[in-house]
């Protein structure tokens, strides 16, 4: 039976004596239900006169039809992990990978049916059973048929989502790296700005500190130009470093 709740299989074991003229079950777990398979047999005296095959069937069927439950369930909570993949939810990856083991036990609990049915469809010791019997089996038989198929539809959805899912955490990181760069890049941009505008500014400021010193010796102070130079040395370098900034595209 499947747990919704915390999206598990629980398995459990039911052993089948069968004979002539009886047929012994043994169940450690809460399904198959037993006791429904026993009350539909007494409502069929004419089909339960057809001997402990008759049984064999009907307890077999019963569990076939009880794994559809958890067939759906499964499918489910695939459907859900398919919304979720594009949500961007941190724990599908870990939601998917539990629900694939569950999935692959669910499948290796479930294969060896097939085989079982088959055989018993063929015969035993006393005989090969009624055909009748064999019709019933065969339906069960399919239904075990169908229903690994199904399984392995679940499995392969799984898979192709947990690949999705990688596709998709790497977009995310490559679009995370990208706004990094753009990032970095409008940084450096507005850096190259600061750094050619200080430049510039430092220019005539460096000038404007050497006469600014105040020396005793410095002939400049007595030209009648020494003013207009000074300034037009300023504007002149302050002139030359922005147009190299602006040729190299830093402003």
């Amino acid at each position: 039976r499947y747990l919704d709740d915390v999206e598990k299989v629980e398995f459990g074991e039911i052993h089948v004596f069968s004979g002539p003229d009886f047929v012994v079950t043994v169940r450690r777990a809460e399904s198959p239900d037993l006791a429904r398979v026993r009350r539909r047999m007494e409502s069929e005296p004419e089909f339960l006169a057809l001997g402990p095959d008759a049984v064999l069937y009907a307890i077999l069927d019963q569990v076939v039809d009880e794994y559809e439950p958890v067939a759906a369930g499964l499918e489910n909570d695939i459907d859900e992990i398919e919304d979720d993949l594009f949500a961007a939810d941190p724990g599908v990856s870990r939601r998917i990978y539990e629900l694939s083991r569950q999935v692959i036990t669910f499948q290796r609990a479930t294969a060896p049916l097939a085989g079982i049915l088959q055989s018993l469809m063929g015969g035993g010791p006393d005989g090969v059973p009624d055909p009748e019997l064999q019709d019933h089996f065969r339906d069960v038989l399919d239904h075990a048929i169908r229903l690994g198929e199904r399984v392995s539809a679940f499995r392969a959805l799984l898979q192709n989502a947990l690949a999705v899912n990688a596709a998709l955490v790497a977009q995310r990181q490559n679009d995370e790296m990208r706004l990094l760069t753009e990032s970095s890049f409008a940084q450096n941009e507005q850096v190259k700005r600061i750094s050619s505008w200080a430049a510039i500014l430092f220019a005539p400021t460096l000038i404007a500190s050497i006469y600014g010193m105040n020396f005793r010796d410095m002939p400049e102070l007595d030209w009648i130009f020494g003013y207009p130079m000074a300034l037009a040395l300023m504007l002149g370098m302050g002139g030359i470093l922005f147009l190299t900034f602006k040729h190299n595209k830093w402003i």
